[in-house]
């Protein structure tokens, strides 16, 4: 446990040092949100109902911007050779790297949900009902997008296949997320519990498939 905390705490503090991730995922997120709104027109009873639809794919194209460097960082300098030969098996690696990538990545797009809301004129009430599926779901995305980026490890333009390969993973995700939002009664409940699952089943399956990637690419 001690060893898995070093490896989290090491990519946190290489994420928040560097820190150019999480800028041009914030700054894709929010320039994204603004320029919808002029395609649509002035309707703002339109922009409201779609808003929760447009936030999502926003944060989703956002937060696949930063998943290749998950592994090929490492791979570059040698520390994924390291931490393959060290005290972690492969799918705690693949965990520390997943969760890193929701905490440095996910979670700065969460705090500046609302402001986004407040672009798009949603309204307040379903601002938290907002929060609580991005905060539930996107923890199972960060992990789905750290097994696609084991698998295209290595491989030739990687980075331009890697949002192909996640990309249709994300849409239960998304149909989930907004579907949530939709007003209908008991939506929300029903939709949040499948996120839940969705994220849960992500968080147990994905590390296992990173690791079986990464193994192969490191042989």
């Amino acid at each position: 446990m001690n060893a898995f905390l070093a490896l989290l705490t090491r990519d946190l503090t290489l994420a928040l040092r560097q820190g150019s991730a999480i800028g041009t995922a914030l700054g894709f997120y929010l320039i994204a949100v603004s320029i919808i709104p002029l395609g649509l027109g002035p309707d703002l009873a339109l922009l409201s109902r779609i808003a929760p639809g447009i936030l999502w794919i926003s944060f989703l194209l956002s937060a696949v911007l930063s998943v290749d460097a998950l592994f090929q960082e490492d791979r570059d300098d040698g520390s994924l050779d390291a931490l393959a030969i060290g005290p972690l098996p492969a799918e705690l690696i693949a965990t520390s790297k997943s969760l890193a990538h929701w905490l440095t990545t996910c979670v700065p797009l969460i705090v500046v949900t609302p402001l986004a809301g407040l672009l798009l004129n949603m309204e307040l009430d379903a601002v938290p009902k907002l929060l609580a599926t991005l905060a539930v779901g996107t923890l199972g995305i960060s992990f789905v997008a750290g097994a696609g980026a084991a698998l295209t490890l290595g491989l030739r333009r990687g980075a331009l296949l890697l949002p192909l390969l996640i990309l249709p993973l994300f849409a239960p995700f998304l149909i989930f997320g907004v579907g949530a939002l939709s007003g209908a009664a008991g939506a929300f409940s029903q939709s949040i519990l499948l996120l839940a699952a969705l994220s849960l089943f992500s968080v147990a399956a994905m590390p296992f498939a990173a690791a079986l990637a990464l193994r192969l690419s490191l042989e």
